[in-house]
């Protein structure tokens, strides 16, 4: 019987490969394991899409995987704009360390918080830690957790 193995990324589609890679790169630190443009014959037919290329970015993230983002050429694209309570929005999470330190960096490099700043949270399974949803170049909801300290 098949089953889940293991995570390898996630991905994000981007308009500007270049601004996206400032917010993920410089402004939360993600390490890139590869920048190029991709042309094999068999990505328009795996996405069902009629593109020239893409060009793909991966991004290590501490403890396992990585974040992939792509930028389309050669087919016209769209902001894919939306809610998190409407259905097939997404978000990625990170485990951060010193959220104040990132948010102040992120925020001094002209991104911007879905909410007021960062959220102590109160009840549930992450209790005592706190939360923060950023915005991506393009829009995309970027939860930043830092974990409940232990004790």
């Amino acid at each position: 019987m098949g089953s889940v193995t293991g995570f390898y990324h996630g991905g994000v589609t981007v308009s500007d490969m270049d601004r996206a890679l400032e917010f993920y790169r410089d402004g939360l630190g993600l390490e890139v394991e590869f920048d190029k443009e991709l042309d094999g014959p068999y990505l328009p037919v795996v996405l069902n899409l009629d593109f020239s290329y893409l060009r793909a970015a991966y991004l290590r993230i501490p403890g396992g995987g990585f974040v992939e983002l792509l930028e389309y050429h050669g087919i016209e694209t769209m902001p894919a704009a939306s809610r998190p309570c409407d259905y097939g929005a997404g978000h990625i999470c990170f485990f951060v360390e010193g959220i104040d330190e990132v948010y102040a960096r992120l925020t001094s490099m002209g991104y911007r918080a879905r909410a007021k700043g960062i959220t102590d949270i109160t009840e549930g399974p992450n209790q005592g830690a706190r939360s923060l949803y950023m915005l991506d170049p393009d829009g995309y909801r970027v939860e930043l957790l830092q974990k409940r300290p232990e004790g």
